[in-house]
Formats: structure tokens, C-alpha cells, sequence
């Protein structure tokens, strides 16, 4: 088995580098690129794709194991900085790291979905969405420059705790993650309200609180409306 993992990975690994000297010679040329652009030593970053990809490849390549769905949560990880490697080193782009960087926040958030979906694990969703909300937010920061949004917007800590418990909730059905779920999501949206009276230069933020308390009064309703309607049944 070990040795067919390494013939798919290696197989992977040897059509991207084809494909990439195939574009360098029939595209570079259309663009006036030369070829010092993708010299072979420009490509070591495909090492740490193909780890990527053994570890991502793994759960599907042997016998379904549900504990293999732990491979995800490194290998998308891995696999999202070897891609960013890549593209930095054969284009010379170095500096894209400073708007690229969160990926890593993000893509471990996706590994931690893919392992709680392979694993069939709802609890698995819980770090994927606090780790998530923050890679995003990170991701927004970094693209625009507005760090000082985070003056607002920390409130995303509790926000992104209590959805992963609502989440976590519809699979479950506990009330104490229900009320913890939606006590949270409340305290986030006051917060935002809060914090955008107190620093108005934000003032495009200033309709996320009382959307949110909307939407959190709305589920509030739904939760007391389903056992009723189950009473009726």
C-alpha cells in the first residue's frame, strides 16, 4: 500500500512540474518571459506539495479508517503553503506573503472540515469555525490594510464560538448548546454595537450588531417554535 501512495504522489507531483515547463515553454515566450523565470530550482517548492498531497491522499488511498480523517487537519495545511511556495518561487513573488499569509490561518480550518466530514465528528466543527472566522478575518486585514478594524471586530471571538456550538447543535440537539450558542452570539452583536458607537470612524460596521441580534432573536423564536410544533405531531 505504501508503495502505491508513493507512485500516486510522485505521478501527481511529475504532472504539475510537466505542466508548468509546458506553459513556461509555449506561454512564456507569448509574454516576453524568458526562461530564467522557471528554472528547475525555482520548482522545490513541489516537495512540500507532494507532502501535502501524501498526507491529504492517505484517507482515500487506504482502507476507510475514520481515524485516518486526522491526516486532513496537517495536510491541507502543508499542501496550501506548498502551493503559495510554488507560485512565489517561479514568479519571484516573494512579497505576496504579506497579503498570502493567512491562508495558514484558513486552509487548518478546511483541514479541520474535511476531517470532521471524512471522521463523520461534528465536534470537529468547533475549531474548524473559531479558526476559520479568524483566518478571514486575518485574510480581509492583510488585503485591505485596515488593521484597525480589529477594533470592532474582535467581537468575532465570541460570535465565531457561538456558531460553532449552533452548529454543533443541529446535530446534537442539546439545549445547553443552543442557549450557549445563541448567549454568545448576542454578546458578540452587542459588542459591535458597543464598540461602533464608541469609534464611529467605523461606522460601515455599524449594521453587523443589529443584524446579528436579529438573526439571533429569530433562531431564539425558531428553538421555542420546533418543540411545539413536535407537541402537536
Amino acid at each position: 500500500m505504501s508503495q502505491k501512495r508513493f507512485s500516486v504522489v510522485l505521478g501527481l507531483a511529475l504532472i504539475v512540474l510537466g505542466g508548468i515547463s509546458l506553459a513556461a515553454n509555449l506561454v512564456g515566450p507569448l509574454f516576453g518571459w524568458g526562461a530564467f523565470w522557471w528554472v528547475p530550482w525555482r520548482l522545490w517548492p513541489l516537495v512540500v506539495v507532494a507532502l501535502g498531497l501524501l498526507f491529504v491522499l492517505t484517507p482515500f488511498l487506504g482502507r476507510r479508517r475514520a481515524g485516518l480523517g486526522g491526516m486532513f487537519i496537517p495536510g491541507v495545511p502543508i499542501l496550501a503553503t506548498g502551493a503559495i511556495l510554488l507560485f512565489t518561487s517561479v514568479f519571484d513573488a516573494w512579497g505576496a506573503w504579506r497579503w498570502l499569509w493567512p491562508v495558514e490561518v484558513w486552509s487548518l480550518a478546511l483541514g479541520f472540515v474535511a476531517a470532521a466530514l471524512y471522521m463523520r465528528n461534528i465536534w470537529l466543527m468547533i475549531p474548524a469555525i473559531i479558526i476559520g472566522a479568524n483566518g478571514l478575518l486575518f485574510q480581509f486585514c492583510a488585503l485591505t490594510g485596515w488593521w484597525g478594524v480589529w477594533a470592532v471586530l474582535w467581537a468575532i471571538e465570541p460570535l465565531s464560538v457561538g456558531v460553532a456550538l449552533l452548529v454543533v447543535n443541529t446535530a446534537k440537539r442539546r439545549t445547553g448548546l443552543l442557549i450557549g450558542g445563541l448567549v454568545l452570539c448576542g454578546i458578540a452583536a452587542i459588542s459591535m454595537i458597543g464598540m461602533t458607537a464608541i469609534l464611529p470612524e467605523w461606522w460601515f460596521f455599524n449594521l453587523l450588531g443589529p443584524a446579528l441580534l436579529i438573526g439571533t432573536g429569530f433562531l431564539l423564536l425558531l428553538a421555542n417554535v420546533r418543540p411545539r410544533m413536535a407537541e402537536e405531531r
